[in-house]
């Protein structure tokens, strides 16, 4: 049983109140008035015995005990969500086989959790999931091997196949922690140390080449990782630098106290993740999992990321679907 005094209510304000430090951007996240806000920390505070944030100060800042225990409100939280998530799912009891390619930037938290539910759901189904780069699984789209996808997008229309945006992806730069203030700045840190590309076979490292060109943009050819995991362990060990995304930095999140995140000093660029369906599937199926999907990769990922690296703010986002 909760405290008395401790509501789902309370807990949402203080989730507002830690990410803006201001009761009128906290009114404003959570559609409260703001005399409300302040009412609703005074109760929660009032039943936890403890301040949770120095009022005192502006912007509010939490305190010891506030930092504490807004890890176990964020979970909490999450959890709820997600709970609500799987109460909104498809039926999907009509189906006796599912392939389904997910690319593997999800693989730490999201796809766990998109197939426990889609798993409650199919009853009946013979089910496959495969985890790749983007690449193997357009190709594995392409060749009918699979019913749906989730993947970056190449921008080129398949055959056939229906595309389902979900996320834009913004690409940054990624470098050691302290790297970039030591160098003087972002080009400078660019010109001092090797570029660490990604795989020009895989779609991402394409997509960086393709925009490096158009800004006439050389570096020297010293290093070229195929697993993205290995390329963010040489990053965080200041080997160099490189261009990956939120989603692939949210990833890494083992390496995060080595590493740090910028905006790119030249012309921004970002990818988008879609979710990539057979034109002849006639039921709500993929309108379905990708609206589930969404609202997943929103709680998991994209919210924890803002709250790391809040000038993405904008610009990693979920796209509107149908």
């Amino acid at each position: 049983m909760l405290i008395k005094g401790v509501t789902l209510r309370g807990l949402e304000v203080f989730e507002a109140l830690a990410a803006s430090g201001s009761v009128a951007q906290a009114a404003e996240i959570t559609g409260l008035s703001q005399p409300a806000v302040s009412q609703q920390m005074r109760n929660l505070e009032a039943a936890l015995g403890a301040e949770l944030v120095d009022h005192g100060r502006r912007p509010m800042q939490l305190t010891q005990a506030g930092r504490s225990f807004l890890l176990r409100t964020q979970s909490v939280l999450s959890q709820l969500r997600l709970a609500q998530n799987e109460l909104t799912v498809m039926d999907l009891t009509h189906l006796s086989t599912l392939n389904l390619g997910v690319i593997d930037d999800f693989d730490n938290d999201l796809t766990p959790q998109l197939v426990t539910i889609l798993a409650e759901n199919m009853t009946r189904c013979r089910f496959k999931l495969v985890t790749a780069p983007s690449h193997e699984i357009a190709l594995a789209m392409r060749e009918r091997k699979l019913h749906i996808a989730i993947a970056a997008s190449s921008g080129a229309v398949l055959d056939g196949v229906i595309e389902y945006p979900l996320v834009r992806d913004p690409f940054m730069l990624v470098c050691a922690r302290g790297a970039l203030a030591e160098a003087g700045g972002a080009e400078a840190l660019m010109r001092g140390l090797p570029m660490l590309r990604y795989d020009r076979e895989q779609l991402i490292g394409r997509q960086i080449e393709a925009h490096l060109s158009r800004q006439k943009l050389e570096f020297p050819e010293r290093f070229e990782i195929g697993a993205h995991l290995s390329l963010m362990t040489l990053v965080a060990r200041g080997v160099g630098w490189g261009i990956t995304t939120p989603l692939g930095y949210m990833r890494a999140g083992r390496f995060h106290d080595r590493m740090e995140a910028h905006p790119l000093p030249f012309s921004p660029f970002a990818r988008t993740i879609s979710l990539f369906a057979a034109s002849d599937w006639s039921d709500r199926v993929p309108r379905d999992v990708a609206r589930t999907m969404r609202k997943l990769v929103s709680e998991l990922v994209i919210d924890p990321a803002l709250r790391q690296l809040p000038w993405l703010e904008g610009d990693l986002r979920v796209l509107a679907g149908e």
